[in-house]
């Protein structure tokens, strides 16, 4: 069994006398592992492999002159290789020799790397656009892993390993969100799999791409109940729009194109299963991997005749339309405002539309519902016709049903989805609103409107000015935090909110310029907001991002602030921390009962940070938060900014 080879690399593996007599250990060389051993005074090395079920051969013992392997004990000569006599599964053998300066292994020379089912795939995946990954490797998706490494060396392709699986699959909710395009998300089988499916729900119901990549036991050993064997298919039929597994068999770059025309096309999950042994499994170097072209039409759909037609007539008729905007026209908006100061209405956003136009606009009266402002609610209230652009009818939003309205909406199940509508109009809401602007561009609205919004909104301002001076002495108040936030955080930010009484206070006092938002919108799940702000930081870079969390937030994922260092993110974290959920005591009192099990012990979350590798500073007094945020917004890598704040004042 010894490698037979004229021309041998040599390869120092070991120290002299590292090793004692009669023990054995692992050791690595050009991307192979041995298992070294000191056996009767010589050196030996194996392949660190058992050729029953691949036990790693160096974690193993030499007891009685044979090499015991550690999983099931089966024995081997520590320098031959040889089982027992009668047995023939034999290891290979590599050559040693001690030198002065050490041991080293004589290895043949490298062979070239053969194209894979996994490389067909992932080139797809790259040639569809998809440029980050978020994941965790394992020992169930390596090769899919190895062709992942391979696209990154190319520079084509982005990897973050994240700490927690449902990171990975947050954070590539949050790149789709910010950018409209789908990232990837990838673990291993069994549990690293399903820690997905929370982030995925969340993409899932505010309707943006994503891919998720799961590795799964061998398809031999399926059904019986291997070792961390899940169901997958199962467990991802509701989450998932499409969701296959990878056989050998498979057409692997159409499964990748399908998996991906499902995510982009529907705005939805797509799910790809690959057995451990399918993906190395060798195929032709001349089998090529699938792009879009030739399989994508023009995806802007124009609005039936008779609806627009009907929607211009309404909107013709009005004195005082309003416009709402969802996070469904987040692509539209340059069109939306112009269409809006045509007709000068006034326009309000849900909360998962917050930013979307600017609250400095003439016509922009912020945040409609729970987390919103009075602006929002008395102009939609007053007005005789609403407009709704790419917005669901949440019952946290509170849509008036008692107004004419007109819908417009890229998905017919959204029209009129929880109670009929004046004029439901399908079509991309960019098409449609073009179409508005032109049909009216000789037109104009009454200009006087603009003065009542100026007037609402100095109401506004004097009602959170005297809010500012409220100080219980039990830490500072969420408008003091989002006050100062207003005075720093720059233009051109990414916001991430996580949800709980954080996010009601932001959707109130932070006053957008031309930040993007990113939240867990229908889903409304707790701990979205740091990987999310992950999920930002791979898709814009360029641009500071800021995660905005409470304590109960964070902490489910707080780990991942060490993948920020790692990966050296410009992240400014916002943490309101009260010690408490707040946000669940507040409805536990508004339903009369008591309030219970909602406190919390929390650590010291500045000094967390410190020994994370990242800035930690905590702020005790309201008079320190600007500088402070300030100070966390200029330092080169992930800065956490820990604000001890009051649960009652929100």
């Amino acid at each position: 069994m010894m490698v037979e080879n004229k021309k041998l690399n040599w390869y120092k593996v070991a120290e002299p006398d590292e090793l004692p007599e009669n023990r054995v250990i692992t050791v690595a060389a050009a991307n192979k592992s041995f298992a070294l051993s000191r056996f009767e005074g010589k050196y030996c090395a194996l392949e660190n492999k058992c050729p029953h079920q691949g036990g790693p051969l160096g974690e193993g013992s030499i007891e009685e002159g044979w090499l015991r392997c550690p999983w099931h004990g089966y024995e081997y000569h520590p320098c031959t290789g040889r089982p027992p006599e009668g047995l023939e599964d034999a290891v290979q053998t590599f050559p040693v020799e001690v030198r002065t300066g050490g041991i080293y292994i004589g290895i043949e020379d490298v062979k070239p790397h053969k194209k894979t089912v996994s490389d067909v795939m992932i080139q797809t995946m790259v040639n569809w656009g998809v440029d980050t990954v978020f994941g965790m490797v394992g020992h169930s998706n390596l090769g899919l892993a190895d062709a992942i490494r391979r696209q990154t060396k190319t520079g084509k392709l982005k990897y973050i390993g994240i700490r927690h699986e449902g990171a990975a699959a947050f954070a590539a909710s949050g790149y789709a969100k910010l950018t409209g395009k789908p990232a990837a998300c990838f673990a291993i089988a069994g549990p690293g799999s399903t820690n997905l499916l929370t982030g995925l729900w969340d993409a899932k119901v505010d309707r943006v791409p994503i891919l998720a990549l799961s590795g799964q036991v061998d398809a031999q050993v399926l059904g019986p109940g291997a070792f961390q064997e899940v169901n997958l298919a199962a467990a991802f039929n509701s989450v998932a729009e499409w969701s296959q597994t990878v056989m050998l068999s498979s057409k692997h770059a159409e499964l990748m194109t399908l998996a991906l025309k499902n995510a982009i096309l529907k705005r939805d999950v797509a799910h790809l299963i690959f057995p451990n042994e399918v993906q190395e499994i060798e195929i032709a170097e001349e089998t090529e991997a699938s792009s879009p072209g030739g399989r994508l039409t023009n995806l802007q759909i124009s609005p039936p005749k008779e609806s627009f037609l009907k929607a211009v007539e309404m909107i013709q008729n009005a004195k005082r339309p309003c416009i709402i905007v969802g996070n469904g026209a987040k692509f539209s908006m340059k069109s939306i405002i112009e269409f809006a100061e045509k007709i000068e209405a006034s326009v309000i956003t849900t909360f998962k539309g917050k930013g979307l136009i600017p609250d400095d606009h003439p016509l922009a009266c912020g945040v409609l519902g729970r987390s919103g402002t009075p602006i929002a609610s008395y102009f939609m209230n007053f007005s005789d016709l609403i407009i709704v652009f790419g917005a669901s009818f949440s019952n946290h939003t509170g849509i008036a049903t008692f107004r004419p309205i007109i819908q417009v909406d890229f998905d017919q199940m959204a029209l009129g989805k929880f109670h009929k509508v004046d004029v439901p109009v399908w079509g991309e809401i960019g098409v449609t609103v073009n179409m508005l602007n032109e049909r009216f561009k000789n037109e104009s609205g009454n200009p006087k409107i603009r003065d009542e919004i100026a007037g609402r909104w100095e109401m506004w301002k004097q009602e959170k000015a005297s809010r500012l001076n409220d100080d219980r002495g039990n830490g500072i108040s969420s408008i003091a935090v989002f006050d100062a936030m207003n005075k720093t955080v720059p233009g051109n930010a990414v916001i991430s909110v996580d949800v709980g009484n954080n996010a009601y206070s932001f959707g109130k006092y932070f006053e957008c310029k031309r930040q993007s938002i990113l939240m867990s919108g229908y889903l409304g799940s707790i701990g979205f907001g740091y990987p999310a702000a992950i999920g930002a930081w791979a898709a814009a870079p360029d641009r500071p991002i800021i995660a905005v969390t409470c304590d109960g937030g964070f902490a489910q994922y707080m780990a991942e602030l060490t993948t920020a260092v790692k990966y050296n993110m410009n992240i400014t974290h916002i943490l309101l921390n009260n010690n408490e959920l707040g946000k669940i005591s507040k409805e536990q009192k508004a339903d009369e009962l008591t309030v219970w099990e909602t406190d919390l012990v929390n650590p010291n979350f500045a000094n967390y940070a410190d020994n994370c590798g990242a800035l930690g500073i905590r702020i005790t007094k309201k008079e320190n938060l600007v500088e402070s945020i300030n100070n966390a917004l200029k330092y080169n890598g992930p800065a956490l900014v820990e604000i001890i704040t009051d649960v009652n004042l929100i």
